[in-house]
């Protein structure tokens, strides 16, 4: 990765009109997942002007670079810390005998509500960088900070201020990665959930010796701090990994604003300047300039006199990037439909996935084999079955006359069937099948969520329209944890839920507006 602070080359913004004067042809008009449902004119052709200029780039160094620390990074550590929080459940409920254990899982939610909240908004008012830089190591530091608790409600403080960092990845990291993103590359945003399956696996095998060996065991009558040191071990590990993380993305990696966010505050000169320096780290050069972009003030203020700049600074304390999300009734089906079943997944994934440690223990005791070896080898062969998933929705998006939609209902309808079957389980072989299956269909699920989510909003309320699915997502999945402290988690009924929310999900898919397959996103 490159951070290298070599003198840039000088580039003349103001001259050269070039990609047709900054004027879209037909063809590209047409090419919009959005077009003629409320954005404003200037903005949408300048977007398609910034769109023509990456395309032209092309896929290089820095976006392959962007790709590791968003999704190595970004997106393995959405996955992996609610993992963390589900694998050291048992054993912390071995140590404290918390009257209420899965009140660990409500912290976690309300803090991954607060970090959605915060910088998904936030990046739409302050930028995409303060956001990106910061959302890891608030991670790390309250991660590591964790292992020494000294009781109940200590972890779940400091489970809640980890994922306050933990909620900001996705928000922010698939509106940096998509605004930098070449049309002809949009398919990446889904692949990128490989690493989001990757971290899943990594938790497990990392937790395998860890909870396995060095945490008090199902049928310990006593339990103290030295026999069940495993989960400390554990948390000291996962955030020296997130520390990491953070030091390769704050000093190993130059991220620039994105050209689009900044063209939405009327900063076009700085926009030009970025899409020239990602050139420039590509080894290419570009045509673009200042004035193929002002070109477009001629049909339309965006405006960059006082007045125009006093009305971006109002913006940040009212709801302007909210309404825009509803400006048609085009995009105000598409917006509550994103976030219905954005909602309907938040509540279903976890209320099943959060006590899948426990559910696995439980059943396998009833089968006869709750070995720690058999236990953590099933979370394994799960985990390593959402990887050829993830991979499989980055195939599907770009079938014709399937993508998105198609792949989405799909999968979400399967995993919600899957579920349904695992119920008919009489051996844990058959419950390990149906696990895979449901885990498999699930990473296909999230791959193409991830992906059309940020893809149907406009850069310059993108931070808003993923904080608002996301918002959605956490509000709902707060309600999991508080159905499983008062719900009978010996029957199968959270997995009956679970199943319905899934194929509600699916069958609204059906209805989404927009199909963003083979169109650059504005």
């Amino acid at each position: 990765m490159d951070n290298s602070k070599d003198t840039k080359e000088t580039v003349d913004v103001h001259s050269n009109p070039s990609l047709n004067n900054g004027l879209p042809n037909e063809e590209e008009l047409i090419a919009t997942p959005l077009k003629g449902v409320g954005i404003d004119p200037v903005y949408e052709g300048k977007a398609r002007v910034l769109n023509n200029a990456i395309q032209d780039i092309g896929m290089g160094r820095y976006q392959w670079q962007l790709f590791i620390v968003v999704g190595g990074f970004g997106w393995a550590s959405d996955n992996l810390w609610p993992i963390v929080t589900s694998l050291i459940l048992p054993a912390i409920t071995k140590e404290f005998k918390p009257s209420k254990p899965p009140l660990l899982s409500l912290s976690q939610n309300i803090g991954l509500l607060v970090g959605a909240i915060f910088w998904g908004f936030g990046c739409d008012i302050f930028g995409r960088r303060l956001a990106f830089n910061l959302t890891i190591g608030i991670t790390s530091v309250f991660g590591l900070i964790a292992a020494g608790s000294p009781n109940f409600a200590a972890i779940g403080c400091f489970a809640a201020l980890w994922s306050v960092g933990v909620g900001g990845n996705l928000p922010v990291d698939s509106a940096i990665f998509l605004e930098f993103l070449p049309g002809s590359h949009q398919y990446l945003l889904t692949v990128l959930s490989v690493f989001w399956a990757f971290a899943q696996l990594i938790a497990t095998l990392v937790a395998w010796p860890l909870l396995g060996y060095h945490t008090c065991q199902e049928k310990a009558t006593t339990c103290t701090r030295s026999e069940d040191f495993g989960w400390r071990w554990f948390l000291i590990a996962m955030g020296l990994m997130a520390m990491i993380m953070f030091c390769c993305r704050f000093f190993l990696f130059t991220l620039y604003e994105s050209p689009k966010f900044l063209m939405g505050r009327g900063k076009d000169e700085e926009a030009v300047r970025v899409v020239h320096e990602v050139a420039r780290r590509n080894g290419k050069t570009s045509n673009l300039t200042l004035a193929d972009l002002e070109v477009f003030n001629q049909v339309g203020q965006q405006g960059t006199d006082a007045s125009a700049a006093l009305k971006r600074k109002l913006e940040k304390v009212n709801l302007t990037h909210v309404r825009a999300l509803f400006a048609s009734p085009k995009l105000a089906r598409s917006t509550s439909l994103i976030m219905l079943i954005w909602a309907f997944i938040g509540l279903g994934f976890p209320l099943y996935n959060a006590f899948l440690p426990y559910i696995q223990a439980t059943r396998g005791a009833k089968f006869g084999d709750s070995s720690t070896y058999i236990t953590f080898r099933n979370q394994v062969i799960i985990a390593v079955l959402g990887i050829p998933g993830a991979l499989l929705g980055g195939a599907l998006v770009e079938i014709p006359r399937f993508g998105r939609k198609g792949a989405l209902a799909l999968s979400t309808a399967l995993t919600g069937v899957f579920l349904f079957a695992s119920t008919t389980a009489l051996t844990s072989n058959a419950l390990l099948g149906w696990n895979c299956a449901f885990n498999f269909m699930a990473n296909v699920m999230y791959a193409v969520l991830y992906a059309y989510t940020p893809e149907v909003f406009v850069t310059k309320d993108r931070g808003t329209g993923n904080a608002m699915t996301a918002t959605s997502n956490r509000v709902f999945g707060i309600m999991a944890p508080i159905i499983a402290i008062y719900a009978n988690l010996e029957t199968a009924a959270p997995v009956y839920v679970s199943g319905a929310l899934f194929i509600a999900a699916g069958l609204l898919t059906v209805l989404l507006p927009f199909e963003p397959q083979g169109k650059a996103s504005l």
